[in-house]
């Protein structure tokens, strides 16, 4: 769970970090990493070149999300359509699907 306690009238709440990641008490964006070509992934379309080069496929099931199977498997990747919206929990996703392929890193 990413976010920053919010403490009001003694109750506290976890709130969206609108300046990115938090880690330590520092905000830190993440970017997603194809390892091969070494390459930040800037865009959805660049994703879906990265990831249909290794066997998955686009899904168009929900106009809100991409998504993305593998038939080998039955892992599903949805990410929001705006790659802008796209958080550390989706870029995990991917990576824990495709261990060898992605990496998160700080910027």
């Amino acid at each position: 769970m990413n976010g920053v306690s919010v403490f009001k009238n003694g109750v506290g709440r976890l709130a969206e970090d609108p300046g990115g990641e938090v880690s330590g008490g520092i905000g830190r964006q993440k970017v997603l990493i194809h390892i091969p070509t070494n390459e930040v992934i800037t865009s959805n379309a660049d994703l879906e070149r990265k990831l249909s080069s290794v066997g998955w496929e686009r899904y168009y099931d929900d106009p809100d999300l991409l998504q993305f199977h593998k038939r080998s498997t039955v892992h599903l990747i949805s990410l929001p359509k705006d790659f802008n919206k796209l958080k550390s929990m989706h870029m995990y996703d991917i990576v824990v699907k495709n261990r060898d392929i992605f990496e998160v890193r700080d910027m």
